[in-house]
């Protein structure tokens, strides 16, 4: 699964330019589903054909990552931008960016006497242009840029940019290719859009409208010095959502994940996460709503170009879903 997550984070993919990403998966998975497709949103769907229980599972992973756009080019060819997501201007403060065409640039700031009062709108990029139609005839207004930042590995532990949810899809991918059969119609969800609003999650779930579902994306860990107190780490394995801002997970869904885990002995955590959301918000208000759950991948400095996760954490989460799936969902 480590090449699948070095693949997947080095491809770029802002929120709504997951073109890339969605044929990189789809070559990943062809040859292991039912059917293959896209929806008007951009959101990938794999289905995988079930046993015949005429229940609908639904698993989501965002496709997006978090990036910068394009706002204004001045005269001396720096370019203000906008954040496409949860970017922390302190965190991009020179930091590399490049652009979907492959220009790069080093993201600077304006003078000032506090850095505390550092806003994106006090920041800019520089690509080492000098005029504005040298900047413009490599990127104009509208473009986007992601963090630059190479997979690395040191010993269980990957480090890259876009972990966030890249490391989720590659979970998907990786059930998709070594799963047995189900009793229950699965259907892979790689969304569109959900670092500015679970957009993606919200059009596929109206669409499939699925029985119960299950959404795979990273969690903040409380592990590093001074953290804020939150009970997940590195290395202890799945973390089963209770609660985060946007899902309250449905009992029967807990229930079902702690008791696979369990019975498999799969290392997990509980997670309640008071900042920040995934697609399952999106999800669980579906229509006339769908039970669902998450199953977190504890993460090390989300949102920044150096996102990290231990593969033993998310190997427990493949393993996770995989055995419940092949159980067959049951609340």
């Amino acid at each position: 699964m480590r090449d699948i997550i070095r693949e997947l984070t080095q491809t770029y993919g802002p929120s709504g330019n997951e073109e890339a990403v969605r044929a990189k998966i789809s070559t990943m998975v062809a040859d292991r589903a039912d059917e293959v497709r896209s929806d008007s949103l951009g959101n990938l769907i794999v289905f995988r054909r079930g046993g015949g229980s005429g229940r609908k599972v639904m698993l989501a992973a965002h496709m997006d990552e978090i990036g910068l756009i394009a706002t204004h080019i001045d005269d001396k060819g720096f370019i203000r931008f906008a954040g496409v997501g949860g970017v922390d201007p302190f965190i991009s403060l020179g930091h590399r960016v490049v652009f979907g065409n492959g220009v790069t640039g080093v993201v600077g700031m304006e003078k000032m006497d506090k850095t505390k009062d550092l806003k994106l709108e006090k920041m800019f990029i520089d690509i080492g242009a000098s005029s504005r139609a040298e900047a413009e005839s490599a990127v104009r207004v509208g473009d986007m840029a992601v963090f630059e930042g190479k997979m690395e590995e040191r010993g269980d532990r990957l480090v890259s940019k876009a972990m966030d949810d890249r490391v989720g899809c590659a979970v998907l991918v990786e059930i998709v290719r070594r799963i047995g059969p189900c009793p229950d119609d699965v259907y892979f969800v790689f969304t569109a859009q959900e670092e500015v609003g679970v957009r993606g999650a919200t059009t596929s779930a109206f669409g499939i409208y699925p029985d119960v579902a299950i959404a795979v994306d990273v969690t903040r860990v409380g592990d590093t010095p001074k953290a804020d107190t939150m009970d997940v780490s590195l290395g202890k394995g799945a973390a089963i959502k209770v609660k985060d801002q946007l899902l309250i997970t449905h009992p029967g869904v807990k229930r079902f994940l702690v008791s696979v885990a369990e019975s498999e002995g799969i290392p997990y955590q509980f997670e309640v996460l008071e900042r920040g959301g995934t697609d399952a918000g999106a999800i669980h208000k579906t229509r006339e709503g769908v039970p669902a759950g998450v199953v977190s991948i504890p993460t090390r400095y989300i949102h920044t170009p150096s996102e990290m996760v231990g593969m033993r954490d998310v190997e427990a989460c493949a393993k996770l879903i995989e055995r419940a799936l092949e159980r067959g969902v049951a609340l």
